[in-house]
């Protein structure tokens, strides 16, 4: 007899943790996902930001079908007129507001388009310097992890980028660090990884202020916040300030795999000479990703998600209300609920898997609960979420007690 899909998973899929969770999907719809057993459940962190559209939105199928008849891969990237490739940085470059982001790097992840965002920083300024934010995730291949903004998870790799600094997201006195010396500042609006950090609008347009003083380049990672998740297809937007790079992945696919780093013509054109070929990829832009991710772009806008996002995040807040939840923090459809431990907040994630709703929690903030649920969720399916999650609070209180 041989080994089940779990025991060759087991043997062969290399591991990152002792404790996988473990779950055999079958089949994915929606905000719902179906394992092996058929039991359902309530995706509410759409794939750790992704599924922004929910599972297998029918305009992207249609879209990945459409592409899949004309062409897959053709040659490494821009070489070739690819009209997915065409039509996503167009609609992409429309959705910036801005005249001076008006080129697109496509890539195949966010962290990929953090690694080129570097090297285009250092081509364009001669400098060498990064900043980043304590608390940070940028990514995690060895130049993205030199931003991490947390000792323990990247001790174990050193040697790794040197020169680079880390100030507090959101704190003014800290602003002096930007310097002329410094490349860039890799830099998220609300921090994901952190535990849903925000800061004020009079901060960022501070920051920005600052990096045109010293002609550092702000950087702007909305690999989690963009396409929607905030309440506005790009988070910076409510601060009142624009980036010099843009870096985009995860809910731009609308479940394939894709990145992208923007910036103005003058800024990207330092990668064709000196040498020539300055970034290279062979998959990224991938015609089929391209097709996904306009049509993830366009299901978002045609359906006016995102004004229904403020009803449906004051929902959430008004609903998640539990003696456990020291604090809840949240813009959009983004949220931390703070408790006081990671042993608590493991709890009630189990918990909830057993009652069939994914939840999770940060990477560098664990004793908070992660709530990013796809943009299509309706106020039925909210109040069931909720529920789910306050009865298991419930029941791990009274354990406690």
């Amino acid at each position: 007899m041989g080994m089940t899909e779990r025991q060759l998973f087991q043997k062969h899929i290399a591991q990152t943790s002792d404790a996988p969770l473990g779950l055999e999907i079958t089949k994915a719809e929606g905000i719902y996902m179906y394992d092996v057993h058929g039991n359902s459940y309530i995706d509410l962190i759409s794939g750790i930001a992704v599924s922004n559209v929910g599972h297998r939105n029918p305009k992207v199928l249609e879209a990945i079908k459409q592409q899949l008849d004309q062409y897959m891969h053709l040659m490494v990237y821009g070489e070739y007129i690819q009209s997915p490739q065409v039509q996503l940085a167009q609609a992409l470059i429309q959705s910036t507001k801005s005249s001076k982001l008006n080129q697109v790097y496509f890539t195949n992840s966010g962290t990929e388009a953090v690694e080129g965002a570097m090297k285009l920083a250092k081509r364009f300024t001669g400098r060498r310097a990064f900043i980043s934010c304590k608390n940070a995730y940028h990514g995690a291949s060895q130049g993205a992890l030199s931003l991490a903004g947390d000792e323990n998870f990247k001790n174990s790799f050193r040697p790794l980028l040197p020169d680079v600094r880390f100030i507090r997201h959101g704190n003014f006195d800290d602003l002096q660090y930007i310097t002329k010396d410094v490349a860039a500042i890799f830099i998220e609006i609300v921090g994901g990884e952190a535990g849903v950090q925000q800061a004020h609008k009079n901060y960022f347009q501070a920051l920005r202020k600052k990096c045109d003083e010293t002609a550092c380049l702000l950087i702007i990672d909305e690999i989690q916040t963009g396409f929607g998740r905030t309440g506005t297809f790009w988070a910076y937007e409510a601060m009142g300030i624009f980036p010099d790079i843009l870096l985009s992945a995860k809910g731009m696919g609308g479940g394939m795999p894709i990145g992208a780093f923007i910036a103005s013509e003058e800024i990207m054109k330092t990668l064709s000479f000196q040498p020539v070929l300055g970034h290279i990829t062979t998959f990224g832009g991938h015609p089929v990703s391209c097709a996904a991710s306009l049509a993830t772009l366009k299901f978002i806008q045609e359906n006016q998600l995102l004004d229904q996002i403020p009803e449906k995040s004051a929902l959430f807040k008004s609903l998640l209300k539990h003696p456990l939840i020291i604090e809840l923090r949240g813009i959009g459809f983004m949220f931390a609920l703070e408790m006081k431990d990671f042993k608590t907040v493991k709890s009630v994630i189990d918990l909830c898997i057993k009652r069939g709703l994914i939840t999770d929690w940060f990477l560098f903030c664990d004793n908070a609960l992660r709530i990013a649920p796809p943009l299509t969720i309706s106020v039925e399916e909210i109040k069931k979420a909720c529920s789910i999650l306050l009865q298991a609070m419930n029941d791990i209180q009274n354990l406690n007690n």
